[in-house]
């Protein structure tokens, strides 16, 4: 098994993931928890890490906040696109872009960082603990980690509303693998595992899309989306929604060390 790299279609994932409402009521649910979690570090300027950044979109609006961001990406398209786009917003030298897989980060940072973010890439490595051993190491103590992962219940949730039963009842195996659908989705209950296991503190869970991709009406996607955001920031961070989103959004952190203390 190995890693996905978009360099073949980084612009098909552009037009179909960031284009579009999904991806816009992602960024949405997204920011209302990063905003939250930026204000637990008060108005310290962060360095920040996000590992795995593709075009930057969120790499970008922290940069914009002040925050001094590092990006990194395996795919060298992408990497190009996100110091395309911070140069065109004007935040080119608070950012840092380093062409290489998350799990190889480390080698490239000096020092510790004060936030990380890991959005929808657990869902694409063959070795996810790997990657979260390696963003532990590079986490100060103290520090926060914001993980979104491709959800597997929202997978087989959505499939079962279409009628894909046989797809279903094989275990969703993934024939193509040259697609956008993820390769490794994430039992919610594993992945917290994991993070408590190697020592994380979770502090929020919330669902992203546990209502738009639901939705028999495509078109209501498009017609009632200030509703639907509602809804969804109503019910997104409360079981049983949080289970059923398309991702979901752990907010965790890294334990302050005795010395610190």
């Amino acid at each position: 098994m190995r890693d996905r790299n978009f360099d073949d279609i980084a612009e098909k994932f552009a037009r179909n993931i960031y284009g579009t409402t999904k991806g816009r009521l992602r960024q949405t649910i997204l920011w209302q928890d990063l905003d939250i979690l930026l204000a637990s570090f008060g108005e310290k300027k962060l360095r920040v890490l996000d590992a795995g950044g593709g075009e930057g979109q969120t790499a970008i609006k922290m940069a914009e906040r002040g925050h001094h961001v590092i990006l990194c990406d395996l795919s060298a398209e992408m990497i190009a696109r996100a110091e395309s786009a911070a140069a065109e917003k004007g935040v080119s030298d608070n950012m840092q872009f380093i062409h290489c897989a998350a799990q190889d980060i480390a080698q490239h940072l000096e020092t510790p960082v004060d936030l990380i973010l890991s959005h929808a890439v657990l869902e694409w490595v063959a070795d996810p603990q790997a990657l979260l051993k390696t963003l532990w190491s590079i986490l100060r103590p103290g520090g926060a980690l914001s993980l979104m992962f491709y959800n597997a219940n929202g997978l087989l949730m959505r499939n079962v509303l279409v009628g894909n039963f046989g797809y279903v009842q094989q275990g969703m195996y993934k024939k193509k693998r040259r697609t956008l659908s993820p390769d490794f989705p994430r039992d919610p209950q594993q992945v917290y595992s994991w993070l408590e296991t190697a020592g994380w503190q979770i502090t929020g869970k919330t669902g992203i899309r546990v209502f738009h991709d639901y939705l028999r009406d495509k078109q209501k996607q498009h017609d009632c989306f200030d509703a639907l955001t509602e809804l969804e920031t109503r019910y997104c961070r409360q079981e049983p929604y949080i289970s059923l989103g398309r991702y979901i959004h752990v907010t965790a952190h890294k334990p302050q060390s005795k010395d610190n203390l």
